[in-house]
């Protein structure tokens, strides 16, 4: 595998969107590219990047932005958002979130009924996505999964050689593209569904799982449990098939 992708909210935080410092040494650690993934800006997903130490490569609102060697490719379009976001205004107290730095989605605070709000919106070019710290109007030619592609083109890679790890459904896509998709223990029931594998850990805790099964050179030394009797079979992996 040639790089890692990793879900920021909910994946490499806790629940309070705080970020798993444990997930942070593990990622630290890792001798490949690591490209963070999120519904948030692109700003937010760089500075994320910055902060813990990873190549910068980021895929940002829900697929829409993708930043590979400090360039920027926009490949959503938020005008059928747009109107969207206007059509559902009228039956819903709705909130925009970061409406001055998104550039191809609008999102929204998770404060009315998603499946209502998708029914309104069914013949419609856009999508509502939970990313479970807000709704995201988007449109349905855009997801994570059309971000990893996208990245994977730029740097001449195939889908295949990339890892993924995410905890919500609007991480499906990315994980069904990927040559290996990773559930925390926290995700969606739909992520699990599509996962390879799910960890038992949640949050961070499922990443330092999945990064020490994954490459077991890095495991820490200093953890006091058993990993370092770990025997890797079906009778006690940390992993279970979905």
């Amino acid at each position: 595998m040639k790089t890692l992708v990793l879900d920021i909210d909910g994946t490499i935080t806790h629940q309070d969107r705080k970020i798993d410092c444990r997930a942070v040494e593990a990622i630290r650690r890792i001798r490949i590219p690591v490209v963070l993934a999120t519904g948030n800006t692109v700003f937010f997903a760089t500075t994320t990047a910055r902060l813990i130490g990873t190549s910068g490569m980021v895929i940002a609102e829900n697929g829409g932005v993708v930043k590979v060697d400090d360039e920027e490719h926009i490949i959503g379009d938020i005008t059928p958002c747009i109107r969207a976001f206007e059509l559902l205004k009228k039956h819903f107290d709705l909130e925009r979130l970061d409406p001055s730095y998104r550039r191809t989605e609008i999102a929204v605070r998770r404060n009315f009924d998603l499946d209502e709000a998708r029914a309104m919106l069914s013949k419609a070019d856009v999508d509502i996505v939970d990313s479970g710290f807000a709704f995201h109007i988007k449109s349905r030619k855009v997801n994570k999964g059309v971000g990893l592609k996208k990245v994977a083109e730029l740097l001449g890679w195939s889908t295949e050689d990339m890892i993924v790890i995410g905890d919500s459904e609007n991480d499906v896509e990315m994980l069904q593209a990927a040559g290996l998709g990773i559930a925390v223990g926290n995700a969606d029931a739909k992520l699990k569904e599509v996962a390879d594998f799910v960890t038992k850990g949640e949050y961070g805790a499922g990443v330092v799982e999945a990064i020490e099964l994954l490459f077991p050179q890095l495991r820490d030394p200093y953890r006091k449990d058993d990993c370092a009797n770990h025997q890797h079979n079906d009778a006690n992996d940390p992993f279970y098939k979905r």
